[in-house]
């Protein structure tokens, strides 16, 4: 138990069910560079940052990225407000591009490295962004359509720039020669990583001024529908996510002892705002994941590693657990896991829990609200496994119905949000914005969620996602929960498709654990658990679901295969 315990400070409201968590400081820092500069000093000496077996220190991170950012302002002339890509993987360079472009007062376009060129190009050309920070294995994509956007200034780094010599030679020669991972490119433009890091070492950084309300990223999403748009960021919204987030890991965590393991992209904004820029405040260690998807090479540095935090989604804890070599890895110091982006399954949870004898709680959130906005509490309670927890201090929650009527407990309706997290808005798209912002801030998520009578929250499914089976509400989440308690089924994903009688059916795509498993023997299963309406009409079987660049299932690839 805590010795104080942030959950218990709730207030309800009469009028209509809300509920209200205690408040954060806001005033506490008013951009940033504050929080930034305050690690750098209190923990110096400590690792903050370590990939493939290289450390870097805050000390080391505060002396690159500064350099970086001196090198932004004077040798690219970049001003406050402009706009920055950064397209990197899981790398040491990818904090002191981000703290460095930030130092500069710069805002940050992250972008998945996997984009293909037409992706690059909407992003680039819809941000305005001015500068990229890109991979080589990358930059043959980006010479495809450079001259269809306003970038002029081109970065480019390899994997093992940062490692020192020899190692960095010899990753570096081994990725381009041997494994051939980088193909032809001619961006003339270009500079390496490194001679910026040697160009920005001869001038003096000049700190910007930058207040609250700036924007600090332009995090792209799908948002509740239609095609990426730029969530405005603030370095309040930020802040006060980051603040928000620490206080409810107070009671577990302790400043300057904690290993979190980084396998989500630190692109992504759960992954940016949680394990990248929260955990500096701790004076934590992140140990950066490049390649998740190795789950061979994932789990022999588990095993040589000390940590205390684990973050990530479903599918990565899964298919950890459902390696051979899960059980070597000791887990004596874990502290707490965290799981998000995508629906924790109860079986996933439960077994984690087990083999791990720690806690993995499930939190919730989305790109507009930078992006946290509920969790369970940090402490082992699975009665409310399935649930997304509690909101997160300063945070408002209402669950709304078709004509914005306010939804008792109990029953289902979208949730709307309110609080200093959400979003200016999205990037030069009002009537976007419009859409999901209304009534002086709240924000609609596009999800349909549940409160029960203690005030936790449970996520039915997307909007989008919903299955409407003979005029009854089928949520994906329900289905692919039973079929997951499955011990035959390793993973499983539902979608609707079209009905003549009912309009739409259930059709699962299950992944096997074991050979044997049959169409019959999982439809025969989900009768013992579903009402008939819910039972899949249809099952397919894959060796492998898409996925995003994070783990999440792509429901919407399923329906268009």
């Amino acid at each position: 138990m805590f010795a104080q315990n942030p959950y218990e400070n709730k207030i309800w409201h009469s009028k209509y069910p809300k509920l209200v968590s205690h408040e954060i400081d806001l005033s506490k820092y008013s951009n940033i560079l504050e929080l930034l500069n305050e690690a750098f000093e209190k923990y110096p000496t400590l690792p903050c940052f370590e990939n493939m077996g290289s450390t870097l220190t805050f000390k080391q991170i505060d002396d690159y990225s500064k350099q970086f950012a001196a090198f932004l302002q004077n040798e690219l002339d970049l001003n406050p407000g402009d706009r920055i890509a950064i397209q990197l993987p899981n790398l040491l360079q990818y904090p002191i591009a981000l703290f460095g472009a930030l130092r500069a007062g710069l805002v940050i376009v992250n972008m998945n490295p996997l984009y293909t060129p037409t992706e690059m190009k909407h992003q680039l050309k819809d941000s305005g962004a001015l500068a990229i920070v890109i991979l080589a294995q990358f930059a043959s994509n980006l010479e495809q359509i450079i001259e269809q956007t306003q970038v002029r200034s081109v970065v480019v780094t390899e994997v093992g720039d940062l490692f020192g010599f020899p190692k960095n030679w010899v990753i570096n020669s081994v990725i381009k020669h041997v494994k051939k991972m980088i193909p032809p490119y001619k961006l003339p433009q270009a500079l390496s990583f490194l001679d910026t890091l040697e160009l920005g070492s001869q001038y003096a950084y000049e700190a910007p001024q930058i207040n609250s309300q700036d924007i600090a990223f332009l995090q792209y999403t799908g948002g509740t529908t239609g095609v990426a748009k730029g969530a405005m960021l603030t370095h309040q919204n930020i802040i006060a996510n980051m603040l928000q987030i620490v206080e409810w890991m107070k009671p577990l965590l302790s400043k300057g002892q904690e290993t979190v393991i980084t396998a989500l992209p630190l692109y992504h904004i759960f992954s940016l705002t949680v394990n990248c820029l929260t955990f500096m405040n701790y004076g934590a260690k992140n140990k950066l994941i490049t390649n998740p998807r190795d789950i061979d090479g994932f789990i022999k540095t588990l095993r040589n590693s000390k940590f205390t935090v684990v973050v990530g989604v479903n599918t990565l804890f899964n298919a950890l657990m459902n390696h051979k070599d899960f059980t070597k890895i000791n887990f004596k110091n874990l502290k707490i896991s965290v799981a998000g982006a995508m629906a924790l399954q109860r079986p996933v949870a439960e077994r984690w829990n087990h083999l791990t004898q720690s806690f993995l709680v499930e939190g919730y959130g989305l790109t507009e609200a930078s992006p946290v906005v509920c969790c369970n509490p940090a402490q082992k309670d699975l009665d409310k496994l399935g649930t997304i927890g509690l909101p997160i201090p300063s945070t408002e929650i209402c669950i709304l119905g078709e004509n914005d009527e306010f939804i008792n407990p109990g029953f289902p309706g979208e949730l709307c949000i309110k609080g200093p997290q959400v979003m200016k808005g999205y990037w030069q798209k009002p009537d976007e914005t419009a859409k999901v912002i209304f009534n002086d801030g709240w924000l609609r998520t596009g999800d349909i969620a549940l409160m029960d009578e203690q005030g936790y929250f449970k996520i039915v499914d997307r909007k989008k996602d919903l299955i409407i089976v003979s005029g009854f509400n089928v949520y994906p989440n329900e289905v692919e929960e039973v079929v997951a308690t499955h011990p035959k089924v390793l993973e499983v994903a539902a979608i609707g498709i079209a009905d003549e009688k009912s309009g739409e059916a259930v059709k699962v795509f299950v992944v096997k654990k074991d050979e044997s498993l049959t169409e019959s023997e999982i439809i025969t299963f989900c009768k013992n658990y579903l009402t008939n309406y819910k039972i899949p009409k249809h099952v397919e079987f894959r060796t492998e679901l898409p996925k995003t660049n994070v783990g999440k299932i792509l429901r919407r690839a399923l329906r268009e295969s």
